[in-house]
């Protein structure tokens, strides 16, 4: 019975024959410092859209306080959507500043976090 269980794991090593990664993945890398650079894309793209978030937010409060005539509550809505974003991007830039401290100060590498890198094996 055992050799038989033998077989047929042996027979079904290679079920679904030899897969080749696509040539996008070849470029990145496979394996796990693929995924530090798949992480760090995201993180990329998520402090973009932040920006570009602020950005929008900025005109349209801009625009509000330029249409806001003498009404003091509009100004004052206004206002607190331009503090509000200018804080909301300081809290952003202060996370990478941050991380760049606990990196040094943890890992001794500024870059540690912000760049991860798995490593598969302790040197």
């Amino acid at each position: 019975m055992l050799s038989l269980i033998y077989t047929l794991t042996a027979a079904t090593d290679n079920i679904f024959g030899q897969v080749s990664p696509p040539p996008g993945v070849k470029e990145i890398g496979a394996g796990p410092e693929g995924l530090g650079i798949l992480l760090n894309r995201i993180l990329q793209f998520l402090v973009v859209g932040a920006g570009v978030y602020a950005l929008i937010n900025l005109v349209i409060a801009g625009y509000g306080f330029m249409s806001a005539g003498d009404d003091p509550k509009k100004i004052a809505g206004s206002w607190a959507r331009i503090w509000q974003t200018l804080l909301g991007l300081a809290f952003a830039a202060g996370a990478f500043v941050l991380a760049g401290i606990f990196g040094q100060l943890i890992f001794n590498d500024p870059t540690f976090i912000l760049n991860p890198k798995i490593r598969t094996a302790i040197p």
